[in-house]
């Protein structure tokens, strides 16, 4: 296999194929970006080994990215379901895709994937890990070190893009977290296994304790490691507190191991925050990790949205793209209820990519703020064609010009013939006397 890292080529100064793609797509200099990936400041998630792969950068100075998840779950094993999710997340706006698959055949849902879907695509492989412990021997604690890497390495060999590892789950946070009455312990269900392991087995965290073996699997694909935030507060009344922070701290002590392997890396951040603590969790994991692309898990900024959680999610995430979150992950109005429907799917990819190009009209980025400028023009002329093209959902805004039987020129029923917009158009053309003389 040969061997192909993006850090070390950019480090090089070389520019690849996926660098000039980015650079085209988001608008930006070649060699600008080259410096964020040799900086560790951008990534560009692609296994060597996919050949298919629409390429999306992540990090500074770029647009903000969303993330929809899709996958099998115990209770519902359709893998077509799952494929239709994917194909309306991608079609609405998913600049990726995780598998989460924790039901049935997983192997076969995450190559159909791989297959199909052009995305970088991101698996979390200890659910596998744990799934193999459980019908093997009875309980997911019950997996080993080796179940972990072994899952890891078959998913990388397949082609996957990044994968969240929970590294920062060790033996000094879990005793911690049993003292620190939460409401909520863990929300996480990749940390939820690591923290059980740990206490049945009274051993550290093979993630942790082995982390240079998964550097070298993630360089050998040039696999981006997305470090999970496996303490991420489940409750806003948890948040910010000294697991979570004290998590944030080990993954900022290994980033800089990644940086220095020539790892892509990136760092997952809290799920439920109250809106005053958004923009200064961004600001201390930036601080603590150096500056990687930051993933964000909404955040939602109240419980109590249950049934509308992907607007909570939307609030938090426009907060936290101001603020400098690099990649949000969308979560869908069946969030703490169901495994979404494919129309949940659509929802929340959409609420997400409406908080992402919030966020990145607050950053004042040139492409969000021209693609404002120019339906605003449109909506001036009444063109709706145009503010169709414009639109973050164009199918929606599609739908309702249908309904409506919207043309060029055409008031929509809202105001209809007291049209403010129309009105002063008539004023400018003569149609309308104004009253001088």
């Amino acid at each position: 296999m040969e061997q192909m890292n993006l850090v070390k080529e950019a480090r090089a100064g070389n520019i690849t194929a996926h660098l000039q793609e980015v650079s085209k797509k988001e608008g930006v200099n070649e060699e600008f970006l080259a410096e964020r990936v040799a900086e560790g400041k951008v990534v560009i998630p692609a296994n060597i080994l996919r050949n298919n792969i629409d390429p999306a950068g992540i990090g500074t100075g770029l647009s903000t990215k969303v993330n929809a998840n899709i996958g099998t779950s115990p209770r519902k094993l359709d893998i077509g379901g799952e494929m239709e999710k994917a194909n309306v997340a991608v079609k609405a706006g998913a600049d990726t895709l995780m598998d989460l698959s924790s039901g049935g055949d997983i192997r076969r849902m995450r190559r159909e994937l791989l297959s199909e879907i052009k995305v970088p695509l991101g698996t979390v492989p200890i659910y596998q890990a744990g799934l193999k412990a459980l019908h093997e021997r009875g309980a997911v604690v019950e997996m080993t070190g080796e179940d972990m890497f072994q899952a890891i390495e078959e998913q990388v060999e397949e082609g996957i893009d990044f994968i969240t590892v929970h590294c920062g789950v060790n033996m000094d946070i879990v005793s911690r977290i049993n003292q620190n009455q939460r409401i909520i312990d863990v929300a996480s269900r990749g940390g939820s296994f690591l923290w059980a392991w740990i206490m049945k087995n009274e051993k550290e965290n093979p993630l942790y304790a082995e982390f240079d073996r998964l550097l070298d699997i993630a360089l050998a694909y040039d696999v981006t490691l997305s470090l999970g935030d496996g303490m991420r507060p489940g409750s806003i009344v948890d948040a910010t507190d000294g697991p979570q922070v004290q998590e944030l701290v080990i993954l900022g002590e290994l980033v800089k191991r990644a940086r220095e392997a020539g790892v892509q890396v990136i760092v997952e951040g809290p799920g439920h925050v109250p809106l005053d603590q958004v923009a200064s969790n961004i600001l201390l994991q930036k601080r603590i990790c150096q500056e990687v692309p930051f993933y964000i898990l909404g955040p939602l900024v109240t419980d109590s949205a249950a049934g509308y959680d992907h607007i909570s999610a939307a609030i938090g995430g426009a907060v936290g793209a101001s603020a400098g979150a690099d990649f949000l992950c969308y979560v869908t109005p069946a969030e703490h209820i169901s495994l979404p429907d494919a129309e949940q799917v659509k929802e929340g990819v959409v609420a997400s990519k409406i908080a992402a190009h919030a966020g990145d009209i607050a950053r004042g980025l040139p492409a969000a703020l021209e693609r404002d400028r120019q339906i605003s023009l449109a909506r001036k002329e009444l063109n709706w064609e145009e503010m169709r093209k414009c639109a973050l959902d164009p199918q929606a805004m599609e739908n309702a010009m249908k309904k409506e039987g919207l043309g060029v020129g055409d008031e929509c029923s809202m105001c209809g013939e007291y049209c403010a917009v129309k009105i002063v158009n008539e004023c400018h053309k003569g149609k309308i006397s104004t009253g001088g003389n």
